[in-house]
C-alpha cells in the first residue's frame, strides 16, 4: 500500500538567515494544515512541563495530522529549540464577534532587534508575521488590524515570558505575564505597557509568576487538572478560534 506522503520536518542549515529557518519552519506548520475537522488530534495542557509539551510535539512530527493554534506554538518552540538567538514567547488573544468571545493563540518571536511571529489560523494574516516589526507594540498592533478586518474586536492580550531553550525543563511555560485589557486602554498606554514589558523581557529581569509561590502555583495547578480534562478548554478555545 502506498504510504501518505510525510512532510520532512525542517532542518537548521548554517547557510540559512534567521528569518530563512522560520518561514522553513512555517511552511512545515502549514503542509501539516490548519484542522477544521473539530476533534483535537493532539491533547495540549498549558499546566505541563515544557519535557512533556516537547514530547507531544515530536509526536505530532511522526503523525503529521492537521493541528491548530495551540498545538502550532509547542510545535514551534520544538522546532525553534536549539537556536538561542530566537526568543521565543506565547502570545494571546480574546476577541468578541458578533455576540461570541473567541481565543487564539500565536508564538512570538524576538531576534536581532526585530519581533515576528509563527502560527496557524484560519486567517493567513492571523499567524506567523515576518521578523520586521521593530517594537512588540508594532507586531501587537498588526494582529489588531488584521482582527479588525474580520470585524473582531480584541478585549484582551497576554503576553508570556521567554521559553527555555533546553528541552528537558520542568517549567511550564508561563502563557500570560502581562495582561492588557486592551478594549479599555487607549493605543499610546497599551504601547507603554508593552514596551516596557519587552524591555524587561530583553533584561531577563521578570521571574514567572509560579517562582514566587511555587507551592500554590503547583496545588493551584493540581485542582485545576480534573476540571480541566472534563471541560477541555484549549480545546473549545482553539475550536472557536475563528480566526
Amino acid at each position: 500500500c502506498v504510504q501518505p506522503s510525510v512532510p520532512p520536518v525542517p532542518n537548521y542549515k548554517l547557510s540559512m538567515s534567521i528569518p530563512e529557518w522560520l518561514q522553513a519552519i512555517q511552511n512545515y506548520m502549514k503542509m501539516l494544515q490548519y484542522n477544521h475537522t473539530g476533534t483535537q488530534f493532539f491533547e495540549i495542557r498549558k499546566t505541563r512541563p515544557l519535557s512533556g509539551l516537547m514530547e507531544t510535539a515530536k509526536e505530532m512530527t511522526r503523525e503529521s495530522l492537521p493541528i491548530k493554534c495551540l498545538e502550532a506554538v509547542i510545535l514551534g518552540i520544538y522546532l525553534t529549540n536549539g537556536q538561542p538567538s530566537v526568543e521565543r514567547f506565547p502570545i494571546s488573544f480574546k476577541t468578541h464577534f458578533s455576540g461570541n468571545y473567541f481565543h487564539h493563540v500565536v508564538l512570538g518571536i524576538y531576534c536581532n532587534g526585530r519581533y515576528g511571529s509563527l502560527g496557524m489560523s484560519r486567517r493567513s494574516d492571523l499567524m506567523d508575521k515576518p521578523l520586521t516589526y521593530r517594537t512588540l507594540s508594532d507586531l501587537i498592533f498588526e494582529f489588531e488590524d488584521s482582527y479588525k478586518k474580520y470585524l473582531h474586536s480584541v478585549k484582551k492580550v497576554k503576553i508570556g515570558l521567554y521559553v527555555p531553550h533546553e528541552p528537558h525543563s520542568f517549567q511550564p511555560i508561563e502563557w500570560k505575564q502581562l495582561v492588557l485589557n486592551v478594549s479599555k486602554m487607549m493605543r499610546t498606554e497599551v504601547r507603554k505597557e508593552l514596551e516596557k514589558f519587552a524591555r524587561d523581557m530583553r533584561m531577563k529581569i521578570l521571574k514567572p509568576s509560579s517562582a514566587h509561590s511555587p507551592m500554590k502555583e503547583r496545588s493551584r495547578g493540581k485542582s485545576l487538572s480534573p476540571r480541566r480534562r472534563q471541560a477541555s478548554p484549549q480545546r473549545r478555545a482553539c475550536r472557536r478560534d475563528k480566526s
